[in-house]
């Protein structure tokens, strides 16, 4: 250490100027001595006068001058440490581990300890981790609490040479590398302003009927005012009870208003007006189901309403007896247990009908497009809309990547076969080439643009047509200008045979097409067991008439033994969880096609007594399909949703990349538990 203090910078220029002055006067002394000796004279006394007082202030009171400035500096730090001490802001310092090693009065008062205290940032602020301080970001903002008020706490890392002038200002001593700031702002009354007035917006809300046409009719005619005066009753008394209104649109349909905060206490006893208007009953034999769609965070009141019509949309094209909330971007869906009711009028298929064929009039190229991995029934609805198109005289195209062991027997007997195209049948790719601006693109079998076999054909083509039975999930085919998606029908298949009946007079079908179409039927229902109405047998019944042979059909999709072995292998191997959900692994050794197995698999362990569903999983070029059946009394939509899949009621799957196969089990029996927790199963 110097014993002598050293001045730098401007303050040493200061106390050095009265030399600088000495040297300016005795130039300008000589300057007057060139003009007047006697004044340069008397100016040279003055000069030295000057000089002697400015050496006597420089050499012998310099020391008093620096004895000021420290005191001045000592005062300034004690002045500086206290404005920091009594600061409002609680402010603090901490070692690198956490721990406390200063305070301001604010912060001790807000902890309640005194300013010595060293505690650890980790034990007094569940935000703060050691994860987090190891990330020795320069800033951190993080949101905690603390006796049950929320602050927001900003992290500030100071380097060591940054820290010695605050170590000054505080009288205290740092040895750590680096220190950490922590500065806390209580937020609790803006946090509690913000919850008020989120809880004040309005909610947008509709609600429908799903079958009020066929709950009526099942009811004496001079009963059905009752039971209609019933249902107005259970759905006034269930929004008035939120403070809400709700207005009757139509005889089936209501528009209804409620604050935000109460979505919250609807959605933890899960839309029970679901279930408790189920229990209206005057002697009507069908009980009446509810659909739910509430729009939230939008914009504007215009905007919520309009996320309103989407959620509600989402629920009927799921099936509906369920509630839908549309929140901004985010969906969430709630209910739908009960099983889908067929509706007995075809009104809908024909009005269909009738747009696909103006639509198709107007383009001369069709490209028909499945599913990934496609199966019978994606199939099979691409041959009978390919017989569409050939009867308006449009040239078509049947768009199929890989072609699945269930898939081929059927597809070799249009390949080579002369009443047909050599191009019927084109991947991807070679489809690509052929949009154009009159090109039209129908989707069958499927509404999730990210499984459909070639997803980049959707952004190519603007005229899309989607025609499928599986229930809508967030994710859908956002563009199309036709949509035709019916929850309620059996298959693909099914649909496109009520179209193909309505498109346009005499249009037939051949047999090899005709097979097709029947065997869709027939594996997506399993062999008219599985979601099986009145419409799928007259569907059945008409391809029957038109050249579909039962005894082909089934001598097609016969299994090979290696198949056979798997699937037998894959039902002994089955785990019985929760004592009512079979969960099993199929073997993929040596089959074409593992998944088509596994699926198969699935529906064979819905035949042991007290399973109400079961999941198969395949493990497939490093990705585990998961294959879900029920008979009625599990959604496995829902189940597989969780998993990222979807499908419909009965019939749904998921594909899970980047886990093992006892991850995915795990996985599988987490959504149970989960399911079983909320009441989702019946």
């Amino acid at each position: 250490m110097k014993d002598k203090v050293r001045v730098k910078g401007q303050l040493s220029v200061y106390l050095q100027w009265p030399l600088i002055l000495s040297v300016l006067l005795i130039i300008a002394t000589m300057v007057l001595g060139a003009v007047n000796l006697k004044a340069a004279a008397v100016m040279s006394a003055f000069t030295f006068l000057y000089i002697l007082i400015a050496l006597w202030i420089y050499l012998y009171q310099r020391k008093s001058v620096l004895a000021g400035l420290v005191e001045f500096s000592s005062e300034y730090a004690w002045i500086q440490k206290q404005l920091l001490y009594e600061m409002i802001q609680p402010y603090a310092i901490a070692d690198d581990k956490g721990r406390l090693l200063w305070m301001n009065q604010s912060f001790a008062e807000l902890l309640g300890v005194d300013h010595h205290s060293r505690k650890s940032l980790i034990a007094l602020f569940p935000g703060v981790t050691k994860e987090l301080l190891d990330q020795k970001e320069e800033e951190i903002s993080i949101h905690t609490e603390y006796d049950n008020r929320n602050y927001r706490m900003d992290l500030k890392w100071v380097a060591l040479k940054d820290a010695s002038a605050l170590a000054i200002s505080l009288g205290k001593e740092f040895t750590e590398e680096r220190l950490l700031s922590i500065y806390l702002a209580d937020e609790t009354e803006v946090l509690h302003y913000k919850k008020e007035i989120n809880n004040q917006k309005m909610v947008a809300g509709l609600i429908y009927l799903d079958n009020y046409d066929e709950a009526l009719e099942s009811v004496e005619e001079v009963r059905r005012s009752l039971l209609t005066a019933l249902i107005d009753r259970k759905i006034n008394k269930y929004i008035s009870a939120m403070s809400g209104i709700v207005k009757k649109l139509e005889k089936d349909k209501y528009f209804f208003a409620i604050k935000q905060q109460y979505v919250e206490r609807i959605q933890e006893d899960r839309f029970a007006i679901l279930e408790d208007v189920k229990t209206v009953n005057i002697g009507n034999d069908m009980a009446v189901t509810l659909s739910i769609g509430l729009g939230m965070n939008g914009e504007s009141y215009s905007q919520n309403y309009d996320f309103a019509r989407v959620s509600i949309d989402m629920a009927l094209g799921r099936g509906g007896d369920q509630a839908v909330i549309k929140d901004g971007e985010k969906i969430q869906y709630f209910g739908g247990k009960a099983q889908q009711m067929e509706k007995s009028t075809r009104v809908k298929a024909r009005v269909k009908a009738h747009a696909l064929r103006e639509l198709m009039e107007s383009k001369d190229r069709l490209l028909i497009m499945g599913h990934k991995l496609a199966d019978i029934d994606s199939f099979g609805a691409a041959l009978g809309i390919y017989r569409i198109a050939t009867a308006l005289n449009k040239k078509a195209h049947i768009v199929i990547n890989d072609v699945t062991t269930s898939v081929k027997p059927m597809m070799d007997r249009f390949l080579g076969n002369p009443d047909y195209p050599e191009d019927l049948f084109l991947n991807g790719s070679k489809a690509a080439e052929l949009v154009d601006a009159n090109t039209i693109l129908v989707v069958v079998d499927v509404n999730r643009p990210s499984i459909t076999d070639s997803p980049a054909l959707l952004k190519m083509v603007k005229s899309i047509v989607v025609l499928d039975h599986h229930r809508q999930s967030s994710e859908i085919i956002d563009n199309a200008v036709l949509s035709y998606v019916e929850p309620y029908a059996s298959s693909a298949c099914e649909m496109v045979a009520e179209v193909l009946q309505y498109i346009a007079d005499g249009i037939r079908i051949k047999p090899a097409e005709a097979d097709a179409m029947y065997a869709g039927i027939v594996i997506d229902t399993h062999n008219f067991t599985n979601q099986t109405g009145v419409r799928t047998f007259e569907a059945a019944a008409f391809l029957r008439r038109n050249g579909a042979d039962v005894t082909r059909v089934r001598k097609l999709f016969r299994d090979n033994m290696a198949e056979y072995r798997a699937k037998a292998e894959a039902v002994r191997l089955a785990e019985v969880y929760r004592n009512e959900f079979a969960i099993s692994t199929c073997p993929a050794e040596g089959l074409a096609s593992p998944t088509i197995v596994g699926a198969q698999a699935a529906n064979d362990l819905l035949e042991i007594n007290g399973i109400k569903a079961s999941v198969v999983l395949t493990e497939y070029n490093h990705v585990i399909y998961a294959s879900a059946r029920s008979i009625d009394e599990v959604n496995v939509q829902v189940m597989m949703e969780h998993l990222g899949g979807g499908g419909h009621r009965a019939v749904a799957g998921a594909q899970l990349e980047g886990v093992t196969i006892d991850q995915a089990k795990a996985m599988v029996k987490k959504v149970i538990d989960e399911m079983l927790e909320k009441g989702d199963v019946s």
